[in-house]
C-alpha cells in the first residue's frame, strides 16, 4: 500500500486536468461586439471534411434556415451569396481573408459574414452498434473590420450507452443535423 498516496495524487491530478478542459468551451466571443447592430447576414459556403460530398451544403441549409426562423437577422438567400463570390472572384470562399469579408459586406450590405466547417457526418460505429453523428464549426465574421467576433462548434450524435446496451441506431441525421443547428445557435444567442 505504498502507492497509496501516489495513486490518490495521480488520480487527483487526472480529474484537476479533465475539469480545466472541461471549462474551456467550444465557443468564443468578442466582448466588445454589440450584437443587436447585426441586422443581415450572409452564409458562405461550409468546407466539407467528410466523405458526404453533400455534407456542406446539407449543415449550411439547416443552420441557415433555422437561424432565419428566429427572426433575430436576416439570412440572405444561398444563391445571392453564390452571386457575389463569382463577381469578386474568390478563390476558396469557404475561408475568406479579411479582405475578402469586406468586400462582401459592401457588395451584399450585410453586417455580418459567417462561414463553416463540418468536420463529422453521417453513421458512426462502436462494436457492433452504428449511430448517426454530425459535428461542425461556425465563425462569425464583422463585415466592417473583416474580424472574427464570434465561433462556436458543436458535436452530437453518435453511439451512446442505450445503443450500445440495446443495439439501437440513434437519430436519423437529419434530427441530428438539427440537434448541431440549435446548439449553435444557442451559442450565438448566449
Amino acid at each position: 500500500m505504498k502507492n497509496s498516496p501516489i495513486r490518490a495524487l495521480s488520480f487527483a491530478a487526472t480529474w484537476i486536468g479533465l475539469l480545466a478542459c472541461s471549462s474551456a468551451g467550444t465557443r468564443y466571443q468578442d466582448a466588445t461586439m454589440d450584437f443587436g447592430s447585426i441586422k443581415a447576414v450572409a452564409i458562405l459556403p461550409f468546407a466539407n471534411l467528410t466523405q458526404n460530398s453533400a455534407a456542406g451544403e446539407r449543415v449550411r441549409d439547416v443552420f441557415g434556415n433555422m437561424l432565419l426562423a428566429t427572426g433575430a437577422v436576416y439570412v440572405l438567400p444561398q444563391g445571392e451569396v453564390a452571386r457575389a463570390i463569382v463577381r469578386l472572384n474568390l478563390a476558396t470562399p469557404t475561408t475568406p481573408s479579411v479582405e475578402e469579408v469586406t468586400k462582401l459586406g459592401s457588395l451584399l450590405k450585410v453586417d455580418a459574414v459567417i462561414s463553416g466547417v463540418v468536420k463529422e457526418y453521417g453513421e458512426v460505429r462502436s462494436g457492433s452498434s452504428s449511430a448517426n453523428v454530425v459535428s461542425a464549426s461556425v465563425t462569425l465574421y464583422e463585415t466592417a473590420t473583416g474580424k472574427i467576433v464570434w465561433s462556436a462548434s458543436s458535436t452530437r450524435g453518435g453511439v451512446g450507452f442505450w445503443d450500445r446496451m440495446f443495439g439501437g441506431g440513434g437519430a436519423p441525421v437529419n434530427n441530428v443535423t438539427e440537434q448541431v443547428g440549435d446548439d449553435l445557435i444557442n451559442k450565438l444567442f448566449k
